[in-house]
């Protein structure tokens, strides 16, 4: 039976492990850190404006499995906040082992403290990948979701250092990436005022250091506002180094808003601890990732790949791309539909099938082409592509494909319905 080697353990890594497997290959899966999920450990947001139409689609198409985990460790549903509606927040101290027991269980194998640091390439065809461990891993087909941040330096040249996040690049070494070790030309997200790439959107407060009465309304809404003093300045500036351009909005420079997600997720990139402590109910709060999340961020999109539409990497033949390497995609859901659609199609191009394209008739497959196309174009370089915000929820209304109707929804999928469930290879 063939073997697809994936690297990365975040959304985008667990969802081309699981989709590679039920196609039918064997799977490896290689994380450099003792935990899967890598920012989905401080994420938490799932379902909010066009995610909830993509959510959906992966449903009815057959890789469903990641969000009917993160549904089921959900602590709020349904929840707005500025921007955004019907928001599921789940909790981020559950979500690892869930997902952990789920690839197990599929039959991938799942190896920790595993960071690829070499290949083995014959011409355009990857043979095998090495770990600083010294073990080698074998396999037909790779995938690439090792995602775009780290290591320190890159987080010292392109923001105010490292912060020491949810990556520990300073523990598990920095992220290499598999399509770069073998050749290929990686290309970085720009800034409209100079500079490369974005940080990371928000931070996690010690919902410990926070008064009583935010933490109780805090758990009984989902989301806390609170307006930041008139003696403070506004958070502009800050809002528009975000990866996250969907929360660039006026309420976010005007207030602090807080989502739970087991901790408090503070909807900024960083905010100065002593501006934050004379906030009411912020007096003694303590940030939980990143450690110096009163300083910076971890600065990501520095590291993304050339590919084309069934995410292979262009000038290799056996290795395709998910998440942040597939161009500068912003999200858990976004992660979970190229992981899934570069996992099947590994195992596609094994078994001798054609590649699949997902329609510009899905949500799911629209934004894979228009993001590819707005890169190659130069204008993607200074965006940044989401199904919750910014100039690709918009353009998911303009086409009318944005509906948080799932009975809809099957109808868009027809013939595609359930594709990634079904077996490529027996």
């Amino acid at each position: 039976m063939p073997r697809v080697v994936v690297t990365g353990g975040g959304w985008a890594g667990c969802a081309a492990a699981l989709a590679a497997r039920q196609a039918g290959a064997e799977v490896t899966l290689l994380e450099r850190a003792d935990m899967l999920l890598g920012t989905g450990l401080v994420g938490g947001i799932m379902r909010n404006n066009g995610r909830f139409t993509a959510a959906e689609e992966m449903v009815a198409l057959g890789g469903g499995r990641l969000f009917a985990l993160s549904d089921s460790a959900a602590r709020h549903r349904n929840v707005d906040f500025a921007g955004h509606r019907h928001a599921w927040l789940y909790d981020v101290a559950r979500i690892e082992p869930l997902v952990r027991r789920a690839l197990q269980d599929a039959g991938v194998e799942v190896h920790l403290l595993s960071r690829v640091t070499a290949v083995k390439a014959v011409g355009d065809s990857m043979q095998a990948v090495h770990t600083a461990g010294g073990q080698t891993y074998s396999g037909e087909a790779f995938v690439d979701a090792t995602g775009t941040a780290g290591p320190p330096a890159n987080c010292r040249r392109y923001g105010n250092g490292c912060a020491m996040c949810i990556y520990r690049c300073p523990t598990f070494g920095g992220r290499m990436g598999l399509a770069a070790l073998a050749g290929i030309k990686e290309y970085a997200a720009l800034r409209r005022g100079g500079g490369r790439g974005a940080m990371s959107g928000s931070c996690k407060l010690h919902k410990g250091s926070l008064a009583p009465w935010l933490v109780a309304a805090m758990e009984e809404k989902g989301v806390a506002v609170l307006p930041v003093p008139p003696d403070q300045p506004g958070k502009g500036e800050l809002l528009q180094r975000k990866a996250c351009q969907q929360y660039n909005l006026p309420e976010y420079a005007a207030n602090i808003i807080l989502l739970d997600t087991g901790p408090a997720k503070l909807m900024a990139p960083f905010y100065p601890l002593e501006a934050l402590r004379r906030i009411p109910g912020l007096e003694n709060a303590r940030f939980e990732d990143p450690y110096a999340g009163g300083i910076g961020n971890s600065v990501r999109y520095l590291a993304m790949v050339p590919r084309d539409d069934t995410l292979r990497v262009q000038g290799l033949a056996n290795v395709f791309c998910a998440g942040e390497r597939a161009g500068p995609l912003v999200g858990h859901t976004e992660a979970i539909v190229t992981g899934t659609l570069a996992g099947h199609n590994a195992v596609r191009l094994l078994a001798g099938r054609e590649l699949l394209v997902l329609p510009p008739s899905l949500a799911a497959g629209d934004i894979i082409t228009f993001t590819r196309r707005q890169v190659e174009k130069g204008d993607g370089l200074y965006q940044r592509f989401t199904f919750s915000g910014s100039i690709y929820f918009e353009r998911m209304q303009q086409l009318n494909l944005y509906t948080t109707e799932p009975g809809e929804i099957k109808k868009r999928v027809s013939d595609l319905a359930g594709v990634f469930a079904k077996p490529v290879v027996r």
